[in-house]
This record gives C-alpha cells, structure tokens and sequence, in this order.
C-alpha cells in the first residue's frame, strides 16, 4: 500500500520524508528546502521530517525516528512538529535528500543508506547519482566548461601550477559554502603555510584553480530542474572578499544567463536528467563552471523574489512527473 493512502491524504496527495538539518534552525527567507516544503504542503501531500542521524538499516529494513511536520511562513512559528514516530522509509512515496553538507563520509553513509529503498521509493536527488557527484570532481567530467584546475596532494604540482597561473585560489575539494577558499596573488608568500595547514586539517586531495577576476562582478548560481536552466541569480561579493556566498556577505544581484551560460547548461543537463539529478545549482563565474551542486542546491527564494518566480513549484512539477512514470504501488 502506498504510504500516501495509509495516512488517509488526499487522493493525489502523496507521503514526503524530507531528511535534512534541524527544522528549527532554517532561515525560513532563504532556504529552499523550507520553500519546497511549503510548495508541497499546498499541494496536499503530507510530510514528515527526520534527520539524517536518525536513519536505522536492520536486517534490511530502512527506518528513520521522525515526525510529522507541518509548515507556514511565519518567523518563530514556522513549523509543528507532531508526534515522533518510527517511519518505514521503503512505506513513504517521495524522500528528500536536503541535508546540508559538507559531504563527509557521514553524508556518503546516508546515501549507502538510502539506496536500499531507491527501487521502491522516489528518493531525490537520486543517492547513487550524488554519492558519484561530488561537486568540485563531478564539474571535471565536462571538458572545456571549467577554468584551469589541478587536483593533487603533491606539493611540486600545486607550485608548478602557480608558477604558470599566477594568481590562484586554493580550497578543500570537500569543503562547502565558501569555506577555506584563498585567493592568493602572485606575491604572496603564503602558499607553503597553507599547504601546510590544509595538508594537517584534510586527508584529502586540494583543489587549485586560476583565478578568475570576473568573480568581482558576481558569482552565478543557476538552478537547473530536470537539466533544463529555470533561473539565476548573481551573487556579488564584498568589498574585500573573494567569496560572493550570500552567507558571507554576498549581494543577490538580478540577472540573465548569457550565451556562454546556456551552452554550459545544454552541456551537462542531459547528464543530470540521466542521473536523476532532478533539482541542481551550478555556479559560473565569466565564462567558467567552477562547481555542480547536487547535495542541497539553494538559491530558489533569491531567485523567486527577484524574477517574480516560483521555482519551487517547477521542482514539485518535476517530482510529480517522475513518480507519475514510476507508477504509485498498488494498495
């Protein structure tokens, strides 16, 4: 029996679990994950929350401590919680993978996890796809698409790369929102102590590209659903910053995509809609793809505030159509 009908939701209504981080702690104009949630909510389908640290396999049975959850866009009353309840994940129609990373060994483990239900549950992004997808590696896969880039733990490479590059940026291949990025120019005697550094805090690999100074006009998030380019939004660093994430400070410009952007997004989107990477954020900075987002893109209520759009509904759209050609179980 479909989850959907067992807890008597609407007809079409379908079972949600959304695995991601603590309800309570998202900011609730900005995050896209509350936004498809809320989407979802008005479309009658029933959602519950967990976290990823609640996930059980026993004997092969896939389970997670839960609740039901309820949403409204209201700061300090965003969401009710119900009862905690064990959920049978392999019951629910529609899982949410949108914890945020970094993508540690942690996260590979909740998509290990959650592949044992992928065959009879839509989960999304797909686990395998994002487990193979991480996003600094998964960009290396596209010839031509990204600014010169080495990946290497050896010391002689990284400093051969300057020697030719000049002006580099160094951060961790697994690190995320900005963090441990280093510009460095071409007189900057900092290299050696931060291979240092990076080489005591990270096992692995470091990634280093050319520096691009078009970041100083903006840092492009675009969102891709279904590998199809469905918005965008420039993200403007501060003054003094090499970083443009809105977090640290970025300004959310309104923007277009350009020619270049386009042709990077027919690039990759077939590869994405074959991986089941149904809901996407790339970043481009002038003519470049610096990473693939596939773990918890954001950027839908930037954008929708800016475009007047409701990208959240072309997700759910997408999500729809999928399960539709999955065909519901049978009660």
């Amino acid at each position: 029996m479909a989850a959907a009908a067992a807890t008597g939701s609407a007809a079409m209504g379908l079972a949600v679990a959304i695995q991601m981080d603590p309800i309570e702690t998202i900011n609730i104009d900005t995050d896209s994950t509350f936004a498809i949630a809320l989407e979802a909510q008005a479309r009658g389908h029933a959602l519950y929350h967990y976290l990823p640290r609640a996930l059980a396999l026993r004997d092969g049975r896939l389970t997670a401590r839960g609740r039901p959850l309820e949403v409204k866009r209201e700061h300090g009353r965003h969401y009710r919680l119900g009862a905690e309840t064990t959920l049978d994940l392999a019951t629910m129609d529609v899982i949410l993978m949108r914890q945020d990373p970094p993508f540690d060994m942690a996260y590979i483990t909740a998509t290990h996890l959650l592949e044992h239900v992928r065959d009879e549950v839509l989960v999304l992004n797909d686990p395998v796809s994002v487990r193979n997808a991480p996003e600094k590696l998964f960009a290396t896969h596209f010839q031509g698409l990204m600014p010169p880039t080495l990946i290497t733990a050896d010391r002689d490479e990284i400093l051969a790369f300057r020697r030719e590059h000049r002006e580099i940026i160094l951060k961790p291949l697994f690190g995320n929102g900005g963090a441990g990025v280093f510009h460095l120019l071409p007189e900057d005697d900092n290299l050696n102590a931060l291979l240092e550094l990076f080489t005591q805090l990270y096992r692995e690999p470091i990634i280093v590209q050319r520096y691009l100074p078009e970041v100083r006009q903006g840092d492009k998030r675009i969102i891709l659903i279904e590998g199809e380019p469905l918005g965008a939004v420039l993200r403007v660093p501060p003054a003094g910053e090499a970083r443009a994430n809105l977090h640290v400070g970025g300004k959310a410009v309104k923007t277009t995509l350009t020619p270049r952007e386009r042709e990077i997004c027919a690039a990759i989107g077939p590869a994405l809609r074959e991986q089941g990477l149904v809901f996407v954020g790339i970043d481009v900075i002038g003519d470049y793809l610096t990473e693939i987002n596939v773990t918890s893109p954001t950027g839908i209520q930037e954008i929708d505030r800016l475009d007047g759009a409701k990208l959240e509904a072309r997700v759910w759209d997408a999500i729809e159509a999928r399960f539709a050609a999955r065909g519901r179980p049978s009660a």
